[in-house]
């Protein structure tokens, strides 16, 4: 049993990686805002504001792993914040000897291996600029942290994921890099429920180490 700390955890990939996590057995707690009325049996909900350095560290305490489900949504709306706090919160994880895990964007990954990145194509929505901005910028200071005590891992999800493009749990997924990943037909999916599937997957099995990885089907 692995003892997993969420944040974000009521957003809609961190209450699916709470709910996978739980399923499997381990200890998890999901800091959030504040505690869902429709809660995961097993799990413990911490409610207040990730921006409250106390409570922030808190999340660091008595735990194995961190993973950050966080968003530009709420407080950490504006430019600079969700960057700033994935940052401020490395740094505990590296303090504290805890696996660090952020659930990152896929606009920071490449469409061919001379880019450009997704992020900078045409017809990028800009609705999804801001955040996939911040959690570019975000996988931009991971890298460049040099204190080894850090275990970070990034993961990218597909061109297609989230509240907007829900997709169905299929139970698998592919593995890859910097690269976005198609299929045969050219889409580049994953749904929320596999997304948490592979984040688990690599708690339990870490295979990725300080580096981003991404999934798709």
């Amino acid at each position: 049993m692995t003892r997993i700390h969420v944040l974000g955890g009521t957003g809609y990939a961190g209450s699916r990686i709470v709910r996978e996590a739980a399923k499997r057995g381990h200890q998890v707690v999901s800091y959030s805002r504040s505690i869902p009325d429709k809660q995961t049996p097993g799990v413990e909900y911490r409610a207040g504001d990730v921006q409250d350095p106390a409570f922030l560290a808190s999340a660091f305490e008595h735990t194995d792993v961190v993973i950050s489900a966080l968003s530009t949504h709420g407080g950490l709306a504006g430019k600079g914040r969700l960057r700033a706090l994935l940052s401020t919160a490395a740094g505990l994880a590296a303090e504290r000897g805890v696996r660090f895990g952020v659930m990152g964007g896929a606009g920071s990954l490449l469409i061919a291996p001379d880019g450009p990145r997704l992020v900078d194509t045409p017809g990028f929505p800009e609705v999804a600029k801001p955040e996939s901005l911040e959690l570019a910028g975000a996988l931009d200071d991971l890298r460049a942290n040099t204190d080894n005590r850090l275990d970070w891992f990034l993961i990218s999800p597909a061109e297609n994921f989230g509240k907007h493009a829900p997709g169905t749990a299929r139970g698998h997924y592919r593995i890859g890099g910097d690269i976005l990943l198609r299929d045969e037909n050219g889409v580049s999916e994953i749904s929320g429920d596999d997304i948490a599937l592979a984040i688990t997957d690599e708690i339990e099995k870490p295979a990725h180490h300080r580096t981003r990885f991404s999934v798709a089907y």
